[in-house]
């Protein structure tokens, strides 16, 4: 649904700048505000500032990069420059800002472009008056304090998945965003996958009659994408690397190549493993067929998982739980399912992964939705979408609160898994477990000061 999102800063000046014509002077409206991308120049562009310049942060650069009406005009993150991203890659903030720099000086007729900030404290970035959007897509245990943080700021906010470290988190950066009504939106991108959006619309439209299960199939294991599996004890911090800042709210711990960077997915302290790391996208997009997209299960049944003894990394390689909804809805997420989402219900069945969708009849696949039915919001570009949203203020593809109770089905699923529970229940209003107070504590993480989680 629309939020009610309060203008920009850049909106508030084209609104003062066309108030004019009112009174006899000719109305300038720039193309941004009017949402075409023909180049607008860079003092009426959406001013873009990006928090964590690792392995998706630089991905999020070229997104919006890749958008003429935004301009990225500052990076910010703990490390200077250094491998031990996707496959040894070498990435941070001074790769962030000659990505940036070269890629508008293509544009320029000179050749140079000198015009985008680094900082490696995340404050002095979101305290920029001139900044419109924050990016954040550094590790999980720091999304909630930045994007708190950028909200009451007054920013709008585009923020990697799994949305939160912990339930209290997501529920705490929901609330920040509605407060202040910025424009929110998750890198949940599947949504802006056409498959996935035509496989919920024949399930949300009846296709498959009445859905009684759902199977969501995500990866297994501890893969060591940074190439530093081998390097888990502790060394000396690289020159360079602000690791007490890396480590933020986190617990105080040694540092460790295998530790940081794109393998803090396998620690506890940091991530939730594959289970939260692939949670907004397949469970995600569960949600979206079923429609309940602002609820949950009312249970978590029969988890199990693996956990191998290692040095340092502690997440499930191997895991299964059943998330169960109040009118009898089974949703299985297993890393032995098969990649990707299937709704089955009692009058067959329809899948989606990425780049594509399947069903039980090919009958179902050439069904038409008529006008008259559920057509759900389309988004063919998930950057595009989010600055599009920007300027009109209207919600996004994939907004805080849907991402919020998305991730909150891993999350439960992880507590239940970590303590042994075959049954955990869970009330979906009230956002509690139920007769757990074990369970309960798991809901939230102590924070390492002087962070806090404000609301």
């Amino acid at each position: 649904m629309p939020q009610t999102v309060r203008p920009t800063r850049r909106q508030v000046l084209q609104t003062t700048a066309a108030s004019v014509g009112a009174f006899g002077v000719p109305t300038i409206i720039s193309a941004s505000a009017l949402g075409r991308d023909d180049k607008p120049a860079p003092s009426k562009r959406i001013t873009v500032g990006v928090i964590g310049t690792g392995n998706m942060g630089m991905g999020d650069i070229r997104g919006f990069l890749g958008d003429s009406r935004a301009q990225v005009v500052a990076v910010c993150d703990v490390n200077k420059e250094s491998s031990g991203y996707w496959g040894g890659a070498v990435a941070g903030r001074e790769p962030a800002k000659r990505l940036i720099e070269d890629t508008y000086a293509a544009d320029k007729k000179s050749g140079t472009y000198k015009g985008c900030d680094t900082y490696i404290d995340f404050r002095e970035l979101i305290e920029r008056k001139d900044i419109d959007v924050v990016v954040v897509s550094t590790p999980d245990h720091w999304h909630a304090i930045p994007v708190i943080a950028a909200a009451k700021a007054g920013k709008d906010i585009y923020c990697q998945k799994p949305l939160s470290l912990t339930i209290a988190e997501g529920r705490a950066m929901s609330d920040a965003v509605r407060k202040n009504k910025r424009v929110f939106q998750t890198g949940s991108q599947q949504r802006s996958d056409k498959n996935f959006r035509r496989a919920c619309e024949l399930v949300r439209n009846g296709r498959i009659g009445k859905v009684s299960t759902v199977r969501v199939g995500l990866p297994g294991g501890r893969p060591d994408f940074a190439k530093t599996g081998d390097r888990k004890k502790p060394e000396p911090v690289p020159k360079g690397f602000e690791y007490d800042l890396w480590l933020g709210p986190a617990p105080e711990a040694a540092y460790a190549p295998a530790r940081c960077h794109v393998n803090f997915r396998w620690i506890y302290d940091y991530s939730g493993g594959q289970v939260t790391d692939w949670g907004g996208h397949h469970p995600d997009c569960a949600q979206w067929g079923l429609g309940t997209e602002h609820t949950g299960p009312v249970e978590i049944r029969n988890a199990k998982a693996t956990f191998p003894p290692d040095d340092l990394w502690n997440t499930a390689t191997e895991y299964y739980f059943e998330a169960i909804y109040a009118d009898g809805v089974k949703m299985i997420i297993s890393n032995k399912e098969k990649m990707g989402v299937r709704w089955e219900g009692s009058e067959g069945w329809v899948s989606a992964d990425r780049g594509k969708h399947d069903a039980s009849d090919k009958s179902i696949l050439d069904s038409v939705i008529g006008p008259d039915e559920i057509h759900l919001y389309e988004s063919n570009n998930h950057y595009r979408n989010f600055i599009d949203c920007v300027i009109s203020r209207k919600g996004p593809i994939a907004p805080v609160e849907t991402a919020h109770r998305s991730i909150t089905i891993c999350h439960l699923g992880n507590i239940a898994m970590r303590l042994g529970r075959e049954k955990l229940k869970w009330d979906p209003v009230k956002e509690q477990i139920i007769d757990d107070a074990e369970a309960s504590k798991m809901l939230s993480r102590p924070y390492r000061g002087p962070w806090k989680l404000e609301g």
